[in-house]
């Protein structure tokens, strides 16, 4: 036979590298999501501040605070990436689960033709093995759909924060457009009255 138990095994240690990997790197993301939303609750919290600050009159607030689509437009594009990264990420997760269901079949090919070569009593010690391995990659192809899992909640997360993102960024653009036409009215009311002084 060209391909050995001890090639099969070798080759399922490789892939359950990889998917190890993949986990960490999955992980990895989920932190970056939470970071993500994290600073977008701050820019809201921010944004809140200084809406209640030009309301309320008690000064002129920081420039800085009166643009924040710039810096949810850096957001956008993290969101973006990451997303984008999710998806490579889940495609590679898919062809790791389908080589595995290959080497899986092949596995039990080769385990099927060793046991009809044999005889009975040499096929038990084999057959323990196989059900071992067999427990153990089982065991990894839950895990993989679980990784599956939780990639596909993390998309799902990434893309209704990218859309909330959007909503906040139109929100607050309205917002400052019509802050500054109360400005501008409120300047001109300002220049008729030192125009027209009482009498």
């Amino acid at each position: 036979m060209s391909c050995t138990i001890d090639k099969i095994l070798t080759d399922a240690r490789t892939l359950l590298e990889r998917l190890k990997e993949h986990d960490t790197a999955a992980e990895s993301l989920i932190d970056q999501s939470a970071v993500l939303h994290r600073r977008v609750a701050a820019m809201r919290e921010a944004g809140a501040g200084c809406a209640d600050q030009v309301s309320a009159g008690r000064g002129r607030p920081d420039p800085s605070r009166l643009r924040p689509h710039v810096v949810l437009a850096q957001e956008n594009t993290q969101i973006r990436d990451l997303q984008q990264e999710n998806r490579e990420l889940w495609v590679s997760l898919e062809e790791h689960q389908d080589a595995l269901e290959l080497i899986m079949s092949k596995y039990r090919k080769q385990m099927l033709q060793l046991l009809e070569g044999r005889k009975a009593e040499d096929a038990e010690p084999v057959l323990k093995v196989h059900q071992a391995n067999s427990v153990e990659i089982e065991s990894q192809i839950d895990r993989i759909c679980e990784m599956g899992e939780v990639m596909r909640k993390a998309v799902q997360v990434d893309d209704d924060q990218f859309f909330k993102v959007q909503e906040k960024l139109a929100q607050l653009e309205l917002e400052n457009k019509e802050l500054r036409e109360l400005l501008s009215i409120s300047k001109e009311s300002f220049e008729v009255e030192r125009e027209d002084p009482p009498d």
